[in-house]
């Protein structure tokens, strides 16, 4: 008997032989990085590991729908070696058991036989159980893969998504708010490595606000091994709002906020090779995510804009923020942004926008990337 650990994915199965294979290996790479001291082997559908596994790492990496710690042995032991293997496992507490069968490969018998034969089995060995499909006490795992047996009783839940990176790279706005990390969590879920970018605009936010996007990215980093928020100063803001004040169009300071830093961010993008930009924004949440708005700030952009939340409601990105780890970090007190004027835009017009931004000294203030 053997102790190994099987690791399920989902949609990876469904992709052809080439990219199924590609996008294996890309997963191994990422177990490998979070525990470097297990052994990996691969059959198709399944990934098996033997080692030093950490199941609180595991269940965080994208791409692993779920995981079960498995006993490993010949498929002519297994009459024997099934009721001490339930034993040791509690059955004897139960009242009513299922016996759930998977098999791979070529065999003189069916999945529904052997259930049937190991189920009888158990009920010579405890008597007092009873067959229940639907919801039993204690369900036995039995996967029979050509010769060998794995048996296990417990299945945990994971992730799930695709393995990290093989989308590609994208920027991710973060404010240290609720919903920007959750939208790059999302994306991460997809397959992008993700890069977090703040946008220090220089005399209307402090360094308690960078502190709190510091914190929930490193809360980001269970899912993703090694992300740093990059900080990205910026004094544009102060030089815009100072003339929209004196042109009496304050009310636009947000849309030419958000404009910059859809710019800052395509900048960076395109530094780093990243493909697109991801952004918390919510569908009339706020005022400057209104439909005229969100087009507005969209313009700004030469690259493709992704906004998961787009849909949610806030109690939707709230349930996903506690699930992920980042709500406590994002609700911490900090300063938060002294420029929002009192009565901002709803319905920015796109061409009055470019039109006020091209009279604007501060739009030639080249970006700070």
């Amino acid at each position: 008997m053997k102790k190994q650990w099987l690791v399920r994915y989902s949609e990876i199965f469904l992709k052809s032989d080439p990219v199924r294979r590609q996008w294996e290996n890309v997963l191994i790479t990422n177990i490998l990085q979070v525990m470097p001291d297990v052994h990996v082997r691969n059959e198709r559908g399944r990934i098996w590991l033997d080692g030093d596994v950490k199941p609180d790492r595991l269940k965080n990496i994208f791409g692993i729908v779920s995981f079960s710690e498995v006993e490993h042995i010949k498929i002519d032991e297994l009459e024997l070696f099934l009721p001490d293997y339930c034993r040791r496992h509690g059955i004897e507490k139960a009242k009513t058991f299922a016996i759930k069968m998977k098999r791979v490969g070529i065999h003189s018998f069916s999945s529904n036989d052997k259930a049937i034969e190991y189920g009888n089995l158990l009920r010579n060995e405890f008597p007092h159980l009873k067959v229940n499909l639907a919801h039993p006490d204690k369900e036995i795992h039995i996967e029979i893969r050509v010769n060998e047996a794995y048996l296990y009783d417990n299945v945990t839940k994971a992730v799930g998504g695709l393995p990290l990176g093989v989308e590609g790279t994208l920027v991710a706005l973060v404010s240290g708010g609720i919903d920007s990390p959750v939208a790059a969590w999302m994306m991460m879920k997809r397959g992008c490595r993700i890069i977090p970018l703040f946008v220090a605009l220089d005399t209307f936010l402090d360094e308690t606000t960078i502190a709190k996007a510091k914190r929930v990215v490193e809360m980001l980093a269970q899912y993703q091994p090694g992300i740093e928020l990059v900080v990205v100063k910026d004094s544009y803001l102060a030089a815009a709002k100072e003339e929209l004040v004196h042109m009496h169009l304050e009310k636009y300071t947000c849309i030419f906020c958000k404009r910059r830093m859809y710019r800052v961010a395509t900048a960076y993008a395109h530094m780093i090779g990243a493909r697109g930009i991801v952004t918390g924004e919510s569908l009339g949440q706020v005022a400057s995510q209104t439909l005229d708005n969100l087009l507005v700030l969209t313009d700004a952009a030469e690259i493709p804009v992704y906004r998961p939340l787009i849909g949610f409601d806030k109690e939707d990105a709230i349930k996903i923020a506690c699930e992920i780890g980042t709500f406590d970090q994002s609700i911490s007190h900090a300063t938060g942004c002294q420029a929002v004027p009192k009565g901002p835009s709803t319905k920015a017009k796109l061409e009055a926008i470019r039109e006020i931004e091209s009279m604007l000294e501060a739009t030639a203030m080249p970006l700070p990337v």
